[in-house]
């Protein structure tokens, strides 16, 4: 009798194994698809303008003090506030593109977005009072500077200045650890899906 009762519980034991084999298989690969689907993401999210991209800076460097002058005409000393993103906008007078993006990161800027601070810097007038009368035309972000000082860029020396311009406009990103993660050109819709996302990516970070 007992053997007949072993002979039933073999099955059943052999079952209840393949069960668990089974179950233990499919996690296996819900957890490798997972794993890859998050390895496939974007990181950081992807966020363009037409052609251009937000490029990645590599190393990454920390922003320095700027000595600017504000459309008052009074001196400033600025740097990223620890915790917070900053975008950095470079802008001319001649650019086209320009008239498109400052009223965006104006727009940008009156979104209130949370731990977001934006600068835009004119990069080819140093006289405050050019650059006052070019802001009663078009929108610009509260915190706009001239750079009489050549600090964020050098007319005639490249390699003396903070930022680099590939092309105009161009926007840099400052992380939450006042590093440059990064930069765009052209005139990107940060108001944008894409835009919202990249910087929520950024403001989550942490500081370190």
């Amino acid at each position: 009798m007992a053997d007949r009762d072993q002979d039933k519980a073999e099955p059943v034991a052999l079952a209840s194994r393949r069960r668990l084999l089974q179950h233990a298989a499919t996690l296996g690969l819900t957890l490798w698809l997972s794993s890859r689907a998050a390895a496939q993401q974007p990181d950081p999210p992807l966020f363009g303008a037409g052609r251009s991209q937000f490029i990645l800076e590599r190393p990454r460097r920390p922003l320095p003090p700027l000595r600017l002058q504000d459309l008052t005409g009074h001196d400033v000393q600025l740097a990223p506030k620890p915790g917070r993103v900053t975008l950095v906008n470079l802008w001319a007078t001649w650019c086209a593109a320009c008239k498109t993006d400052l009223p965006t990161l104006a727009a940008l800027d009156k979104s209130q977005l949370s731990g977001l601070d934006i600068w835009s810097i004119c990069a080819d007038r140093r006289d405050i009072k050019t650059i006052r009368r070019y802001a009663q035309e078009v929108a610009m972000p509260r915190a706009s500077f001239a750079d009489p000082h050549a600090q964020a860029t050098h007319p005639t020396n490249p390699d003396a200045s903070v930022f680099a311009l590939p092309a105009m406009p161009i926007t840099y990103l400052i992380g939450t650890g006042g590093l440059v993660e990064g930069y765009i050109t052209g005139a990107p819709d940060w108001l944008s899906p894409a835009g919202q996302a990249l910087l929520r990516y950024y403001l989550s970070r942490p500081a370190a």
